[in-house]
């Protein structure tokens, strides 16, 4: 009796035994079909090819970015993402802006992909003297202008549904109401007097890098940075300060860009001082930049032709300042304007190739200046 028992129990032990093991195999088996079905929590690989935009911002930190990953449908799980991050010592050095990634990526791809800047979508670069518009240089490349640079932004080098492209940015800043767009009060009448002219908005967007979502329309995109740059123009008092010179705000703005495409390095004070000595007599101010804002193509010596061709800008064929400003301004000319050289000064001229400007009084040492950059090749005496 006692070794049937025996082996009755033997028989049951083996029978859980044997379950167990099933179990166990079924487990693993039922983990691997998971993952490889992307159930268990991850994904696997690199992403489905579909791209998402994510910001990172500032002030974020992994355990803030997760769930919005997770959300977005670039991980399946918050959990995930943060298990990927801390087995990678380098997760804390995902830097802030806006990154092209995939959908359903792996944890691990995920945060690789954070910390590639190739992913990294570059901030909009807006240097002083840049145009709304694009400028075509004759002998030389194209000059994108800001509303091009904010499509590269959106769309990459491709334009692809839904980014913003340039003719949406054209439309915006030529048609819609300035007030929603954020440009100042002090500029709102010029600007609405200009509608169906995308370029009423030049020179109200600061040099500067700004971070521009991919994903945002073209008019938000627009009233961020114009919102942005007021606030930056009045920062300097440009309303106070344009009343002590005699100007009004706008006039000082327009002003400041001709001082930013016309003044060598370290002599943007004098050149404003030329501006308003010459509004003062009055005389025409004659710049060629205002010349060149008007043609299709430029290149730095105008024609006499071209300075007899009559534009909202040319100053050659109009007095006083041009209708808008012919760029964006940077602070520096901004504050030049507002706080000019003293002097006499009404002419100015570079006068050798080491970009040496010379200021005079009169228009007799103007002439000899004027000769003395001919000789050296600085300016065309055939033009």
């Amino acid at each position: 009796m006692s070794s049937g028992l025996n082996g009755r129990r033997r028989t049951r032990s083996t029978a859980v035994l044997v379950a167990s093991i099933l179990l166990i195999v079924g487990l693993v088996a039922w983990i691997a079909v998971a993952r490889s079905n992307g159930v268990g929590g991850d994904y696997r690989g690199a992403g489905n090819g579909e791209e998402q935009v994510v910001e990172v911002k500032e002030g974020s930190n992994v355990s803030l970015l997760g769930p919005e990953l997770e959300e977005l449908g670039v991980v399946k799980s918050n959990a995930a993402f943060q298990s990927a991050a801390l087995r990678d010592i380098n997760s804390n050095n995902i830097q802030p802006g806006f990154y092209r990634l995939q959908k359903e990526m792996s944890a691990d791809a995920a945060v690789e992909a954070l910390l590639d800047p190739a992913n990294k979508i570059t901030p909009l670069q807006v240097v002083g003297g840049a145009t709304l518009m694009d400028v075509a240089v004759v002998g030389g490349q194209t000059r994108l202008g800001i509303l091009s640079l904010i499509q590269q932004v959106s769309c990459g080098d491709t334009p692809r549904p839904g980014c913003v492209t340039a003719e949406e940015l054209h439309n915006v800043a030529a048609n819609a109401d300035p007030a929603q767009l954020g440009v100042p009060a002090w500029a709102l009448e010029t600007v609405n007097a200009h509608a169906g002219d995308p370029k009423r908005l030049e020179g109200l967007i600061a040099p500067g890098e700004y971070t521009v979502d991919p994903g945002a329309t073209a008019e938000s995109i627009l009233t961020d940075l114009i919102t942005r740059s007021a606030k930056e123009y009045e920062s300097t008092d440009i309303v106070g300060r344009a009343q002590a010179i005699g100007l009004s705000p706008y006039e000082l703005l327009t002003s400041a860009s001709l001082v930013e495409r016309e003044a060598p390095a370290g002599e943007f004070d004098k050149v404003a001082r030329v501006i308003l000595n010459r509004l003062k007599e009055p005389m025409r101010l004659e710049f060629d930049s205002t010349v060149n804002y008007g043609l299709t193509s430029v290149e730095v010596a105008t024609t006499d032709e071209d300075r007899k061709r009559p534009t909202p800008w040319n100053t050659y064929a109009k007095d006083g300042l041009p209708e808008t400003p012919i760029a964006s301004p940077s602070i520096e000319a901004i504050e030049a304007m507002e706080n000019p050289a003293e002097g006499n000064w009404l002419f100015f001229v570079t006068v050798d190739k080491e970009g040496t400007t010379v200021f005079n009084d009169t228009f007799e040492q103007h002439l000899d200046d004027v000769r003395r950059a001919q000789e050296s090749g600085v300016l065309d005496s055939g033009r």
